[in-house]
């Protein structure tokens, strides 16, 4: 079992030693109430778990969901943190201060994409994981995510609504919801274009393949050519990797 402890949802996968076979969404604050478990145990069902690992960046839930699986498979998790950590190096001055999600980011890109490369996961922020080429995760970017941003719009301002977010045909909005969107997709398109470039500037190197995985990772990278493949269930992957070598 993979756990990917996110501030609104925990990703759950059941893997195996080929690949990732199944995933669900388990809402993070539901481990608090203990909803979460039950809908665990409905999910893994009878399948037979030998294993379990955790990245988390919610700390106060990951002794809960420890705790789960202890009561309903008596099994000890692997928690991904710079201490476990097999598939890339690490060059920053303060390794466990790297969120875990974005260490499973980097070993799953490093492994299918070699170094350099970039990860891109659009969450509730967006974060860009970089690569050297030496196989060190160096460090990266934040910054807000899309959604954060339209609803900090709404809320912060009288007039302006809340919005669905989706792709836009045109750069002059014809209503408050287009002009909203257009600065929203297009507006951000130009961010995650612009880190990039800096990226391949700072890294001095023609060849950079950008990774890109999260809630909004298709849309955004729909209107990039920057980006060179879309993969949703990128950091459960990388924690099956992870599991894997520390089981050899």
């Amino acid at each position: 079992m993979l756990f990917d402890i996110g501030n609104t949802n925990t990703h759950v996968g059941l893997a195996d030693a080929q690949k990732v076979r199944q995933t669900t969404d388990i809402p993070t604050a539901d481990w608090c109430t203990g909803r979460a478990a039950r809908q665990l145990a409905q999910f893994v069902g009878r399948k037979p778990v030998s294993g379990a690992a955790i990245c988390s960046v919610v700390p106060r839930v990951t002794p809960k969901v420890q705790g789960a699986i202890r009561r309903l498979w008596k099994l000890n998790c692997l928690e991904l943190n710079p201490a476990t950590l097999r598939g890339v190096g690490v060059d920053y001055p303060k390794p466990g201060s790297i969120g875990p999600d974005r260490l499973a980011n980097a070993v799953a890109a490093r492994r299918y994409f070699k170094a350099p490369v970039v990860v891109v996961d659009f969450g509730t922020a967006v974060t860009f994981d970089v690569v050297n080429a030496r196989g060190d995760y160096v460090g990266g970017i934040i910054a807000p995510g899309l959604a954060a941003m339209t609803d900090y719009l709404h809320e912060r301002t009288a007039l302006l609504p809340r919005i669905r977010i989706r792709d836009v045909k045109s750069a002059i909005g014809k209503s408050t919801e287009q002009a909203m969107l257009a600065g929203a997709v297009l507006g951000y398109r130009g961010l995650v274009r612009e880190l990039i470039l800096q990226l391949r500037r700072e890294l001095k190197t023609r060849r950079l393949p950008v990774v890109a995985t999260g809630g909004y990772a298709a849309l955004i990278a729909r209107g990039l050519p920057e980006i060179s493949r879309v993969i949703p269930g990128l950091t459960l992957e990388g924690l099956r990797l992870e599991w894997l070598a520390n089981q050899k």
